[in-house]
Order: structure tokens, then sequence, then C-alpha cells
């Protein structure tokens, strides 16, 4: 951890605070709080029990499991979950993480300002043509931001495609010896400059978005 603001990386926060959002126009307000395991558990066990949550590897997981997977998230200061609310429904679930601190680090040269990041969208009438820049907005909202890293499950060919889509540059493929077994994965990066990018075409140079 550093006391220095201007290397913070991410959004903190207590269980069920709002800790960022953005007007998207006529696209409506999303809005990011930290997860609450407690409160949050019904809609986020859903979620990733569902078959396309089935790269998350959570589907096996009794809500009881689950919530203490997610409790002991909260105590890490290196790795934080936070529930999306698109006009207040619960839209998506995005994680961001300290890669140096996390089984990726052995896939990859971390560097400094580097964010992982982890994003499911648990609701299907959600648009990605809103989440998708609100996504990289959040991600991007600390100084100490420098560049996103995602590291994909490489059979989940969707989550490719709106990766590349997002500003994403692929760098090959991984193989991470996580908790609930091994994942080969896609390694893909995106800078602070490719997401102000996508975030200006999907909603205008004028729009409060990454800076």
């Amino acid at each position: 951890m550093t006391d220095d603001p201007a290397r913070v990386r991410l959004r903190t926060g207590a269980r069920g605070q709002e800790v960022w959002r953005t007007q998207d126009g006529a696209g409506g307000t999303v809005a990011a709080h930290v997860l609450d395991p407690v409160a949050d558990l019904d809609v986020l066990h859903a979620w990733v029990t569902r078959p396309e949550g089935r790269f998350w590897g959570l589907g096996d997981l009794t809500p009881a499991e689950l919530r203490e997977t997610y409790e002991f998230v909260d105590t890490l200061p290196t790795h934080h979950a936070y529930l999306v609310r698109w006009d207040g429904e619960p839209v998506a679930l995005v994680q961001l993480y300290h890669p140096e601190d996390d089984p990726l680090a052995a896939a990859y040269e971390a560097a400094p300002g580097d964010v992982g990041v982890h994003f499911f969208k648990g609701a299907p009438t959600a648009p990605w043509a809103v989440l998708g820049p609100a996504m990289l907005e959040l991600a991007f909202a600390e100084p100490g931001a420098e560049r996103l890293v995602a590291e994909p499950d490489a059979r989940n060919r969707a989550i490719l495609v709106r990766m590349r889509a997002l500003g994403f540059a692929e760098a090959g493929t991984v193989r991470l010896d996580l908790p609930h077994g091994p994942k080969t994965a896609r390694l893909a990066f995106c800078t602070r400059e490719r997401a102000r990018a996508v975030v200006e075409r999907a909603r205008g140079p004028e729009a409060p978005a990454v800076r």
C-alpha cells in the first residue's frame, strides 16, 4: 500500500458504499458500490451459477461458500469487488486488483500502475454500449491506474470480442494456477490513452471520462 494519493490504483469504501458514478446522457446513470457479500449475495449467486458464468469458476459454490469467498476479498487491500448499478438496478460485477499480489504475477512482469480487471455482466438487458465505457472509467478512476490487465479464459470468445472493442490489445496465451484449478487465459492490456479514445467515441469529447 502507498500513502501517496497519486499512486493509489483502487477506489475504496465501506461495504455497500457508492464510490463512483457517471452520467451517460440518454444512457442513464451507472454507479459502482463496494460489494456487500451479505446484502448482495442473492444477486451475485444467481449470476455466477448461470451457464455463462462458468468461466468465473464460482458456479459450484453454495451461497454460504460464495459469501465467504467475497468476505475474504473484502479483507484484502489489494483486491476490490464492486456491484455496478445502472439506474439503480444491479447489472454487473467488477473486480479490480493489484496484479503483483495475485497469481497473475507468475504469468507476466507487472509494471507500476497496472490494474487487473475482471468484469461480469449479470443483467442481459444492460447495454454494452453503456457498461463498457463505464467499466473503463471506473477502472481508471484513481490517478495511480496507468494500464489495465485482463486475463479472460481463452475459451470465452464473447468476452474476447468485447475486450477488443474496449481497446484491449491481446498479448498471447498464459497458464494460471488458481485456487479452483488451472486456467488457460488470453493476456490483454489497455492503456489510459486507449481507454480515453474508446470512451470519447462512445460519448463524445465533452464526456467527463478517463482523464
